[in-house]
């Protein structure tokens, strides 16, 4: 498995703006094959700021590359629909994992 996370420092004031971004977007995520899920994190105010986080799971490296190469991904990553403008405190961060050890629970029913 392979971990892709975007941390976005949204200025105060404006997480409704970034929410309502992500709400509006036309994701495409779920016609790439290799896809595993998506989620999107929301933090503490600090500093001026909220964290928001997103975490996008592929099945491996190469299924991510491919989605970064793919004309769904150049569609979904053009000019948000919302007409309110987001403040960031900075550029979003992008950090990528190797999965090494997968424990998921399953809630007995």
């Amino acid at each position: 498995m392979y971990l892709v996370m975007n941390r976005f420092r949204v200025k105060v004031g404006f997480e409704e703006a970034f929410e309502e971004v992500w709400r509006s977007r036309e994701s495409k995520l779920l016609e790439r094959e290799g896809f595993v899920r998506f989620d999107l994190l929301k933090g503490e105010e600090s500093d001026g700021y909220v964290l928001f986080a997103s975490h996008a799971l592929w099945q491996d490296k190469e299924a991510f590359i491919g989605w970064t190469k793919s004309a769904q991904f150049r569609s979904s990553h053009g000019k948000p629909k919302n007409e309110n403008p987001v403040e960031y405190a900075g550029p979003p961060v992008l950090e990528c994992f190797e999965v090494l050890d997968d424990l998921t629970i399953v809630a007995a029913e």
